[in-house]
């Protein structure tokens, strides 16, 4: 199992295939590697691609941590720390959600790592109606008993998303849980919820500069057309500071999208052909 360990120690998993353009890919807040499984088949027929994978201290199979420790700033020193740890001067990132935060604050802090950026329902503003859903969910188990229990509930409930079908909804619930005899269990350290709720308390700080500091990348805005934390105004407000952003509305998905719809990987391919050219 291909792993890495930080300079304070935590031991990080990560996953490694395929040559070519290489594509660091960040799940969103509380996934892990298994976020881009969707996708990962599609990305090579479009260009030779280097597709890397890494779960955040306290998701998956890493490490669980110092909460204190689940935090942006130390995600993106973990990211940089895996590119050095495998001998990578720069790299495409493709963030979902979360990833997309710590692609931008990379950009800010060590731009000349990266080859591109692709933002998967992500912003430098984020709908207070989609981190309340966020804070209520995080840490806490689902109610449901089984992954088929749980793959129906979202069939019925997730009504932002349209027309999935169920082994869909079936492999999204394996990825975020695991089943276990007393019910469905996290696949991240629970007290993930602690550091977000603590970090919620805080003075929301302005990001618009951590997204102008992507001038000059090729950029990718991937957004669910029914998203509640990515709002059409911000992605547009998005475009207009960079008229060259390749931006694909996802219709009949809410956040976030499962990057193989047909816009996404439309987008995706052109932005790797905007690196390639770069």
């Amino acid at each position: 199992m291909p792993e890495f360990t930080t300079k304070d120690g935590t031991r990080l998993h990560y996953e490694d295939e395929g040559t070519g353009i290489p594509v660091l890919c960040l799940a969103g807040l509380t996934r892990n590697t298994r976020d881009f499984d969707h996708v990962a088949p599609h990305l090579p027929s479009m260009m030779p691609v280097r597709l890397i994978r890494m779960d955040y201290r306290g998701r998956g199979q890493s490490d669980w941590a110092d909460p204190s420790t689940y935090t942006i700033p130390q995600e993106a020193e973990d990211a940089l720390a895996l590119l050095d740890h495998l001998d990578l001067k720069q790299a495409a990132i493709l963030g979902t959600s979360r990833g997309g935060l710590i692609a931008m604050l990379i950009a800010a802090t060590a731009k000349d790592r990266l080859l591109g950026v692709a933002l998967n329902d992500i912003g430098p503003e984020i709908a207070d109606s989609g981190m309340a859903v966020i804070k209520d969910y995080i840490g806490r188990k689902p109610a449901q008993k089984t992954y088929a229990e749980a793959a129906q509930f979202r069939q019925m409930a997730w009504t932002h998303f349209e027309d999935v079908p169920m082994d869909r909804w079936l492999a999204e619930v394996k990825n975020h849980y695991a089943e276990t005899p007393e019910g469905l269990d996290l696949r991240y350290d629970p007290k993930l919820r602690d550091a977000v709720l603590e970090a919620s308390t805080l003075p929301t700080p302005d990001l618009w500069p951590l997204y102008d500091a992507m001038l000059g990348l090729p950029l990718c805005l991937i957004r669910g057309a029914n998203s509640d934390l990515l709002s059409e105004a911000t992605a547009d407000e998005m475009l207009r500071r960079r008229i060259d952003i390749i931006r694909a509305d996802i219709p009949g998905r809410g956040h976030v999208p499962f990057l193989d719809e047909e816009e996404a990987l439309d987008a995706l391919h052109e932005w790797l052909e905007d690196i390639h050219e770069h």
